[in-house]
């Protein structure tokens, strides 16, 4: 992401960019270690995702303002689970999901003992954390371990551009991309091996 991008996108709205609600605004609150996934990335990520989007059960770990998620929906996704641990942004988050007429699980909870304490497996995961926290290769771990990803599933892991995660081996790389100081994957979940 740009110095410009992130600015334009720190505190203020960005846009769901395809499908039914293309056009629509999110509000983008200054929060601490709040990064939205820019518009061209997004963009990028869902053409790859095409093939597989509609009908697909997700999650959107580390929601934040949900633009993964609510752009998987407006894309025709069968339904997103968003996990998010800001009080504020899950707040934010439902008024999002109510004011665009989506129904969607909306949790607060910690990533981890979601993963733990869920019985579901998704189609597609979103897995975007907090830079600092330095998560990609635990909870790659955890949704591994709890079989969260099903077989010939997908996970998309925004990481900085230099800290390629280390993932477990079922999951190939698939297609990647940088944008700025960002790196983002997409990587499919082969059958146990």
């Amino acid at each position: 992401m740009t110095r410009t991008e992130r600015a334009a996108t720190a505190a203020g709205k960005l846009r769901i960019i395809g499908g039914s609600l293309r056009g629509s605004r999110l509000a983008v609150p200054d929060a601490p270690g709040l990064r939205p996934t820019p518009d061209r990335v997004r963009e990028t990520l869902f053409n790859w995702l095409a093939p597989v989007i509609q009908g697909a059960r997700c999650l959107d770990l580390f929601a934040g303002t949900g633009a993964l998620g609510i752009e998987a929906l407006s894309r025709g996704a069968a339904t997103v689970d968003f996990v998010e641990t800001d009080a504020r942004l899950v707040d934010l988050l439902r008024a999002n999901l109510q004011r665009l007429k989506q129904s969607a699980l909306v949790q607060r909870a910690d990533a981890e003992r979601f993963l733990l304490e869920t019985d579901a497996s998704y189609d597609i995961v979103f897995l975007d954390p907090p830079f600092s926290a330095l998560l990609w290769s635990p909870l790659a771990q955890a949704l591994e371990a709890h079989a969260r990803v099903r077989d010939g599933g997908w996970l998309y892991v925004e990481s900085p551009a230099d800290a390629v995660p280390t993932l477990p081996a079922a999951y190939v790389l698939h297609r990647e991309g940088r944008a700025g100081a960002v790196r983002y994957a997409l990587y499919r979940r082969s059958a146990k091996l």
